[in-house]
């Protein structure tokens, strides 16, 4: 199994290397081009429109990935009814969201790019679906390819928007999510063609009962979804709302998540191949301690890496991307970026607990963590800012990986060895103190490269990873 994750890995990160880059100098320069507040004003938006879309899915999709993972007979029966069910909890997803929108205050255009953002929502949410039964069926390549569809088409489309010379008139923040709404609608096609190619035929059946077992059996799937969304989320709404130029902070504060973002959607490609993977292996009564041994190796590395240059060199890093209050999100960055570690983990061990079905464990977790962002956030926001609605992310997300790792440690038995702590301890002191010098050289783009060529290095040196140990897994035979 370790042979098929990297080897799948390997191409889901190329594929994602080609593409996320682009796309992300697409959005910072939609960002320059719209202005600080209007897109602060839209990323407060999207954020709601992300916490509360956990009534489209209610944990559907993690579970339809495990189950399908163990039991692949079931295709075509759960097809037919979850796409069906799938569009009910569409309707009330939109009428709640628009709701709460009129509830908190919204304008007209603000309600209108709301509703569109809803609908985007739905598209991703159904592809992921799609995707969830690709990958459970074990065709990771499909869905390596699938995981980029939809950014390669916004690239696309919103750079014939911006640069095109289509029209006269200057690129607005609706016409952003237009590009988006159409890459994501194709996405959904390809992948409803993909999984019909694999299911056969499919009859929309209307069936209560299958209903009910189904939303009983995914509901602490949706629950644990809505609590992370909502620690993870919620920073922008409330930086947006409680404060006097609210969209100005929550624009700020977008300038450092985009890269903590960039840096989430990467990792998380882990967690979307490591579910059906640990599925599999515990049903069949496999270990998995190699499994997540090798993946949280592969993980750490890279995170401490980006977060240490984001330590360093913040500010050239602001004033490189941006042309608006680099100085304030250059304060943010390295300390939401420092989140990533914690993330990174969660994805490796919240992961192996999901496979586990310990979903009230998670649970339990994720109510505290929201609990304690919640609290921090309203503390720290009215006097920090953006700057305090990262600290509360930091800490929030601290809690969640090391009572992660406690509960791993109670179930599975895994210890960290002598070895493995002493290689973190060398690869974290050397990396720090490199950057350290490396942050004093005047070419400062010189300096960041040189770091991440030593960061590698010493990832290898220190026996962090071990690229004898990553070929001798690959020329296994499965």
């Amino acid at each position: 199994m370790q042979k098929k994750f990297l080897s799948n890995l390997i191409l889901l990160v190329f594929l994602n290397l080609l593409v996320k880059p682009f796309w992300i100098f697409v959005e910072i320069n939609v960002q320059n081009v719209t202005g600080t507040e209007q897109y602060g004003m839209y990323f407060a938006l999207l954020n709601l429109s992300l916490i509360i879309n956990f009534l489209l899915d209610l944990g559907i999709t993690n579970y339809n990935n495990r189950n399908i993972s163990q039991y692949n007979h079931l295709l075509q029966k759960h097809l037919s009814g979850i796409v069906l069910l799938r569009f009910l909890l569409a309707t009330i997803y939109f009428v709640i969201v628009m709701v709460i929108g009129l509830a908190i205050g919204y304008s007209k255009f603000q309600l209108f790019v709301l509703g569109i953002l809803a609908f985007n929502q739905f598209l991703i949410a159904f592809t992921m679906y799609l995707r969830s039964n690709i990958s459970g069926l074990q065709f990771y390549k499909t869905d390596s390819l699938l995981s980029v569809t939809d950014r390669l088409l916004m690239i696309v489309f919103v750079c014939a928007l911006l640069w095109g010379n289509f029209t006269d008139q200057p690129f607005r923040i609706e016409w952003f999510v237009y590009a988006q709404t159409a890459a994501y609608l194709i996405t959904a096609f390809i992948a409803l063609f993909v999984v019909l190619r694999k299911s056969g035929k499919l009859e929309l059946n209307w069936n209560p009962v299958f209903f009910r077992a189904i939303l009983k059996q995914s509901f602490p799937y949706a629950l644990l979804i809505l609590l992370m969304f909502i620690y993870t989320r919620s920073d922008a709404i409330l930086l947006e709302r409680m404060l006097e130029n609210g969209e100005k902070q929550s624009g700020i504060y977008a300038q450092s998540f985009r890269l903590l973002d960039v840096v989430n959607m990467m990792a998380f490609l882990f967690a979307g191949l490591l579910l059906p993977m640990f599925s599999k292996m515990l049903k069949m009564g496999q270990s998995v301690k190699e499994l997540a041994g090798l993946s949280f190796r592969l993980l750490m590395a890279p995170a401490i890496t980006i977060v240490f240059i984001c330590l360093f060199f913040n500010y050239d890093i602001m004033n490189l991307l941006y042309k608006e209050h680099t100085d304030e999100s250059a304060r943010v960055l390295p300390v939401l970026m420092a989140s990533i570690i914690p993330i990174c983990s969660g994805f490796v061990f919240g992961t192996l607990l999901t496979a586990h079905g310990k979903l009230d464990e998670l649970n339990r977790i994720a109510m505290i963590a929201v609990g304690i962002n919640v609290m921090l956030n309203l503390s720290l926001i009215p006097d920090y800012k953006a700057q305090g609605a990262a600290t509360s992310a930091l800490v929030t997300q601290l809690f969640n990986a090391i009572f992660q790792i406690y509960i791993v440690k109670k179930i599975f038995g895994f210890t960290a060895s002598r070895k493995f702590l002493f290689s973190l301890a060398v690869f974290i002191s050397t990396t720090f103190i490199s950057g350290w010098f490396l942050s004093d050289l005047e070419n400062k783009l010189m300096g960041i490269a040189v770091m991440t060529c030593v960061c590698i290095i010493l990832a290898f040196a220190t026996r962090l990873i071990s690229i004898k140990g990553i070929f001798a897994i690959l020329k296994e035979k499965e």
